[in-house]
């Protein structure tokens, strides 16, 4: 072992040395830590499978078909509420009248066009215009037309030079109608009988309140942005409270199926979206959360390669453990058409989509799924593409047109004739300050809301800690395994000194985890189990109290999280930054959307260590979590998922908030942190279970004591205002507690 002392008592341990394993709990040191023993071999390397590369938005993204109905019933629910959650809509934002404007009605013949803006929230306007057929006869269909990444997006034109060598290509049909295919497929809908909403990415047209290279080339930090009362998006704080460009463009996207169903003569039994490439993954994001939509088609954008490049298409959290194709998958049984191009989705027909046509053979829709597999063209929703479209419409919404389907030619309008500003109509204020109160707007809604929950009746009650647990399910993505068998333990050190010493590494194979840990096992052993947790992992650990906990014949079982301990190099005490893949914008999502924050695996680990001591063949009787110096917050995190696994739990929070974290890259940076409630949301989930806190002053967070009433265990909950001999503190109190 390594030990930090003077004097007498480090000759005395020198002249010991061929005994590496001294009987240290005997022993009073003045070092802080108690874990020295290093149970990596030495020149080891830990075989964590969670130290090599990160998974980015090119990576492979396959979908495991369940073998079952029933199973994919399951883990539907789970994947929906991912996306729900990662994009801020766990709960969504509270539905304010739109204060919908129409106006500027343009009679092209056998359909009409008309300017429309509305307010997806207060104030935070979507623009686009309304194409409606000009006889309508009962209900028809609505189709929401979201558009990707063309120039001017709903003003593009590609040009003559370009159409022309489209047509030579088979790619498009006509020159005017062909230099605008968003356009083109709008018109045509409406000549098939549908009304038709073609809206804004944010960024572009007309929606400009959130600025283009903001929304869609957003590349360094801005540090003016980056505060604790107000912040900019992509921010730690806008992300920590899963606020992102992806989730507002998903909620404007809601928010016009509202306005679609706000016209009398719209079907709300059929309703359908399309679009391509950015959107196209407006599309199957949209019909994966509103379970409104009846008919998709999201085309050249689905596959298991490359998961959509633009910051407006990644979210934080979005897609770690899933991808493109099973998100789209959420859609079955109903229908789900697609195309493939010479672009990343060229492989779909051998790589995606022959495990979602196996899926809705499961659920009994086989005919429900269909991909265009059209490679000899480029990126593209051209004629070709909208032809396979048409007929899936007509098909699944009833059109009653006769087939082929084939689309004529029409008069392009110019942006100028489309633009739903005016002198009438000015266009509403933007820039930084607009998006500060925006954020700040979304934030206050979510936090009435889940203060409205948590007051109200018993059911209120109740409906607020499952969305809060659910919600930080995702947040963390941890559980506490109920297998032994998905552990192994390569024990490392053994030594009886009369209390025993083991250490090695803990691997759980399912995750490739493998952390050092140390036990320590008195003679006589009462049962119970204290798993210590802190900001340097075993070394943390303060000797005294360990020593007071084991001659009182309680475990001790302490363990390095990730990227804690052994995991550094000798001599490194902290980590001091999270690792990024290659990606150069400094944007979240881009990590964190395809792999666990290093808070959230060091909670997996807490939870894991849990499951392991749990689970072990001498079963314990009782449980302990304590996490201290440094280590509180990660302890209380995990403590409030682990739900009866835990018996008694000491915290000191050292006053620590999710929401002052001020950098992406440092390592409690936690996507979500604050989104339910920061530190204090999550320490609420423990109750009615036995609670020590100190790191709070002299009062608790009013929603922690409000759990605990609420839950009628006020006296299960003790609150340490005293910053001096915390340690101390807490395990006099475990060790008091009847």
């Amino acid at each position: 072992m390594r030990a930090n002392s003077t004097g007498d008592m480090k000759r005395s341990l020198c002249a010991r040395a061929a005994n590496l394993l001294t009987a240290w709990w005997l022993v009073t040191l003045p070092s802080p830590g108690v874990a020295q023993i290093r149970v990596v071999p030495e020149n080891g390397a830990l075989p964590d499978a969670r130290l090599g590369e990160l998974k980015d938005l090119n990576g492979y993204f396959p979908f495991d078909v369940p073998a079952t109905a029933e199973q994919w019933q399951q883990r539907s629910v789970e994947v929906r509420r991912r996306v729900q959650v990662a994009l801020g809509l766990w709960p969504p934002p509270t539905k304010t009248p739109l204060n919908a404007v129409v106006h500027g009605r343009r009679d092209m013949g056998d359909y009409t066009i008309e300017k429309v803006y509305f307010e997806s929230m207060p104030g935070f306007f979507v623009t686009g215009n309304l194409y409606r057929p000009k006889s309508v006869k009962g209900k028809v269909p609505g189709v929401l037309c979201p558009h990707g990444h063309w120039s001017q997006g709903r003003f593009t034109d590609a040009g003559v030079d370009r159409v022309r060598k489209q047509i030579v290509n088979g790619e498009e049909r006509f020159e005017s109608g062909g230099r605008s295919p968003l356009q083109s497929r709008c018109v045509q809908l409406a000549r098939m009988g549908c009304v038709v909403f073609h809206y804004d990415m944010i960024g572009y047209a007309d929606s400009r309140q959130l600025s283009f290279d903001l929304v869609h080339r957003f590349g360094k930090q801005r540090p003016a942005l980056i505060s604790t009362e107000a912040w900019g998006l992509f921010s730690p704080q806008a992300e920590s409270h899963l606020q992102s460009v992806m989730g507002l463009q998903t909620w404007n996207s809601i928010r016009s199926l509202d306005f679609l169903l706000s016209l009398p003569e719209v079907d709300p039994r059929r309703l359908a979206v399309t679009g391509a490439s950015g959107g196209g993954t407006q599309t199957f994001i949209l019909a994966a959360v509103d379970p409104r939509v009846a008919l998709a088609m999201p085309c050249v954008m689905v596959s298991t390669a490359m998961q959509g490049g633009c910051t407006c298409e990644n979210a934080s959290l979005l897609r770690i453990g899933t991808g493109n194709v099973e998100i789209a998958g959420l859609f079955a049984p109903k229908p789900l058409g697609l195309t493939a191009a010479n672009d990343w989705t060229r492989e779909m027909s051998t790589k995606g989509f022959p495990q979602l046509k196996q899926l809705y053979q499961k659920l009994g829709a086989p005919n429900n799924v269909m991909l265009a597999s059209l490679t000899h063209f480029g990126h593209n929703y051209n004629y070709v593409s909208r032809a396979r479209m048409y007929a899936w419409f007509n098909r699944h919404l009833e059109l009653g047109w006769k087939e082929p389907i084939v689309e004529e030619d029409y008069r392009r309008l110019s942006p100028e004739e489309m633009t739903v500003w005016d002198e009438a109509h000015p266009a509403p204020p933007g820039g930084e300050a607009f998006e500060k109160e925006l954020l700040q707007q979304w934030r206050a809604d979510v936090e009435s809301q889940l203060e409205k929950l948590a007051r109200g009746s018993d059911s209120d009650f109740a409906a607020y800690r499952r969305l809060v647990h659910e919600g930080l399910q995702i947040v963390l993505n941890g559980v506490v395994p109920q297998d032994a068998s998905e552990f192994t333990f390569d024990e490392t050190v053994k030594q009886d000194q009369g209390a025993l010493v083991i250490g090695g590494i803990l691997k759980h194979r399912p995750s490739g985890a493998a952390n050092p840990v140390l036990f320590v096992l008195p003679k006589d052993w009462n049962g119970t189990v204290a798993i210590w947790v802190t900001g340097r992992g075993k070394a943390g650990v303060p000797e005294a109290m360990a020593r007071k906990l084991v001659e009182q014949g309680v475990s001790l079982a302490t363990i390095d999280l990730f990227q804690q301990g052994e995991y550094l190099p000798e001599g490194t005490a902290e980590l001091e930054q999270q690792r990024k893949v290659k990606n150069p914008r400094e944007a979240a999502c881009y990590t964190y959307g395809y792999n666990d924050a290093v808070a959230a695996r060091r909670v997996q680990d807490i939870l894991r260590f849990i499951g392991f001591v749990k689970t072990h063949k001498r079963t314990p009787r009782q449980v302990w979590l304590i996490g201290t110096r440094g280590g509180g917050h990660l302890a209380a995190a995990a403590r409030a998922l682990a739900a009866d696994a835990v018996d008694r739990t000491c915290i000191d929070t050292s006053g620590f908030r999710f929401l002052q974290v001020d950098s992406i890259r440092h390592p409690d940076f936690l996507p979500g942190g604050s989104r339910y409630g920061d530190l204090p949301g999550m320490l609420a989930q423990i109750a009615p279970h036995r609670l020590w806190i100190a790191g709070e002053g002299d009062a608790l967070p009013k929603i922690v004591q409000q759990a605990y009433q609420r839950s009628g265990a006020s006296n299960q909950l003790t609150l340490e205002p005293s910053r001096e001999n915390v340690d101390q503190a807490a395990v006099a109190w475990l060790l008091g507690s009847d």
